[in-house]
């Protein structure tokens, strides 16, 4: 056995020291060290200039994203301190963008704070940002004069600098220019997505400022788009609900002071809470100190127990409660709860660095104490609304719970012995238990499935067959769904469960899944066709995430069969039996529309459906998960006017094939 070099002594600890601190972990700062933490530290330079707004420095800030992935965020405040600090002996610009724990927000909760209510508190962000940097540059205008400093891979890069202005140039505020650093991060190419959700965040929670960004596409141009809401919240409700809402927007808002422990120093809090009630729509976010609490937290606990409360009290007050009902949870509440809570405080207790819940308990109990009275004041002044909402809860309870016992059957339908071809009728395994290497063929009807059979190859080929054409499972309800045999005898061979959209226990494991690919195989007609949609929407409804795995294919049946004297054609299409023929020349041949899967010979099933060196599969994708919803939608769903209105726009592109 080898000896272990023993040299753990005191000489083994080291310090970061520096840039270092940040450039060697940037996910103790930001939270990860992948493309989320690249994010976050363009949020800090950004939380910088909202902070300057907020107190009433500037109403615009400009975001420029260049192709080069360099970012450039302008405010128009009073422009962050660069110059020499006396008290602190350094300069500012070393404190403020090479020290972690500097900045003028640690009293904040005093009066003749410059910050009241700020997103950033711990003197980390800009700094961390800085030192996770590629280069920085940070100009500093204040009326007449522009201070530069400039900063590379962590360390400063030359002198402060100072320009006079001229009297046209005079202007306040803060351009920081940088370029995250691959060498910290392990991907900087944060997508236009991430800005756009950022500021449309940021304009809901900064009522009257404007956020102008601008894109610079690969050719050079630049993309511009404005984020504003002119009432913040409220606006926002309003735009999201729309027309659908059952109760109109209601806005309310909250200031006081408490603290979180006895031992602890009061603070101040303002929150504004925004929401109305819909039946198509749901939505609850909550935002502190303009920073968007991905995880909730105290807003969050205070709702729940609000809203749960003061609508369970009103269903019981008015008798709508059926004799056995039990109580409504927040999850019957929040299918129709559109909710924006925004709140600020001069003390705030975050989970971590990245912001994304905090852990307040005087936020949790005035905000819950303020939402119960206020709720049951709303609620009485208006019946009409209660009504509406109380009856739209009840739904979403008795759906909830019939959806949880079809959930809690199926799950014990599909939970028999592993034993599959003993309980499904027609079910034909194959010898090999490898699911990485098994295959299951959905054929149409018994006729395909003896062809299928006799030209499969049987080590790792299994086949079930689909009787008549499945239900519509866009159109029909849960327990309709589950009591058909053939959508439950394709779940149980399939083994991996269902994706109810049911909170509890789940039924789906992508690990149980016992085959690598599952191929759906019609005929090429119309049943054919009509037959593949209905299992692919199947597959929508219930196992999406197959679809996302990219498990799910089709079998391309021949539409000819070409003779010659030598060799058999297979033709897919027109243009192929075209090229085929051409090819034939003047040789003798036999043209015949290709019969159906049952029909075919055990070789032809084997040469242009089962072989995977020969057959044609089409693999199913979510290229675009809203286009792929709103075709189910639009052709199966329950929305006529809408397929009529598809049909009237797109029909003329299929007339060639319709059978008229």
């Amino acid at each position: 056995m080898a000896v272990k070099n023993n040299t753990y002594n005191d000489n083994s600890i080291t310090m970061l020291k520096g840039a270092e601190r940040v450039r060697a972990r940037p996910a103790v700062i930001f939270g990860s060290d992948s493309i989320e933490g690249c994010e976050h530290s363009v949020f800090e330079i950004l939380s910088n200039s909202v902070d300057e707004a907020r107190e009433g420095y500037g109403d615009r800030i400009n975001i420029t994203v260049f192709s080069d992935r360099t970012i450039r965020i302008e405010d128009f405040g009073r422009g962050v301190p660069l110059d020499y600090n006396e008290k602190e002996h350094a300069y500012n610009w070393e404190l403020v963008y090479c020290e972690l724990y500097a900045g003028g927000k640690y009293n904040n909760n005093e009066s003749g704070s410059n910050y009241k209510y700020s997103l950033g508190l711990n003197g980390l962000g800009a700094a961390a940002t800085q030192c996770s940097s590629e280069f920085m540059k940070v100009q500093s205008y204040h009326t007449t004069e522009m201070l530069e400093m400039n900063f590379k891979k962590g360390e400063p890069d030359g002198e402060l600098i100072r320009t006079p202005l001229s009297k046209k140039e005079q202007r306040t505020g803060t351009v920081v220019t940088w370029r995250p650093d691959l060498e910290v991060f392990t991907d900087t190419n944060i997508p236009k997505i991430f800005f756009e959700t950022m500021l449309e965040r940021q304009a809901v929670v900064n009522a009257g400022l404007h956020f102008v960004f601008r894109w610079q596409t690969m050719e050079g141009d630049f993309e511009e788009k404005e984020y504003y809401y002119e009432s913040g919240i409220k606006d926002y409700i309003a735009r999201m609900a729309g027309a659908e809402a059952i109760t109109p927007p209601q806005y309310y808002q909250m200031e006081t002071r408490g603290r979180d422990r006895a031992d602890k120093n009061d603070y101040s809090l303002k929150a504004e809470f925004a929401f109305c009630f819909s039946n198509s729509f749901q939505l609850i976010e909550y935002y502190h100190n303009s920073s968007f609490l991905e995880h909730g937290g105290s807003p969050d606990k205070a709702a729940r127990v609000a809203f749960v409360y003061a609508i369970d009290k009103y269903i019981k007050q008015t008798g709508k409660y059926n004799k056995n009902d039990s109580k409504i949870t927040f999850a019957d509440i929040e299918d129709c709860l559109v909710l924006v809570i925004n709140s600020f405080s001069t003390e705030t207790s975050y989970a971590n660095q990245t912001k994304k819940a905090i852990t307040n308990e005087f936020i949790a109990e005035a905000m819950t104490d303020y939402l119960k009275s206020t709720l049951e004041v709303y609620f009485a002044e208006n019946p009409l609304d209660a009504d509406k909402i109380a009856a739209q809860v009840l739904v979403n309870k008795r759906s909830r719970e019939t959806a949880e016992s079809t959930r809690l059957n199926l799950k014990k339908k599909l939970s028999t012995s592993n034993d599959i071809a003993s309980r499904v009728e027609k079910f034909v395994s194959c010898r090999s238990k490898d699911p990485e290497r098994r295959e299951l063929y959905i054929v149409e009807g018994d006729s395909a499935l003896t062809s299928c059979k006799l030209g499969r190859d049987s080590e790792f080929q299994a086949i079930i067959p689909v009787r008549g054409k499945t239900l519509n499972c866009l159109k029909a309800g849960y327990d309709r769904i589950f009591k058909s045999d053939i959508i439950t005898d394709l779940l149980k061979v399939i083994g991996c469960g269902v994706e109810v959209k049911q909170k509890g226990e789940a039924t789906f494991d992508l690990d149980s899944l016992k085959w690598s690919k599952i191929i759906i195989c019609t005929d090429a007609d119309e049943d054919g066709f009509q037959i593949r949609t209905l299992i692919l929407t199947m597959f929508y409804r219930l196992l999406p995430t197959l679809i996302k795995e990219g498990r799910v294919y089709i079998a391309e049946s021949p539409l000819f069969e070409i003779a010659s004297k030598d060799k058999i054609y297979f033709a897919y299409n027109e243009k192929e039996k075209l090229e085929i023929l051409k090819n034939i020349g003047n040789a003798r041949y036999t043209l015949q529309r290709s019969k159906g899967l049952g029909e075919n010979e055990p070789e032809m099933m084997w040469q242009t459906t089962m072989n995977p060196a020969t057959r044609r599969l089409i693999k199913i994708c979510e290229a675009d998960r809203a286009q792929t919803e709103y075709i189910f939608e639009t052709l199966l769903g329950d929305d006529i006017v809408e397929r009529k209105d598809f049909i009237a726009r797109n029909g003329k592109f299929y007339l060639a094939d319709a059978d008229i």
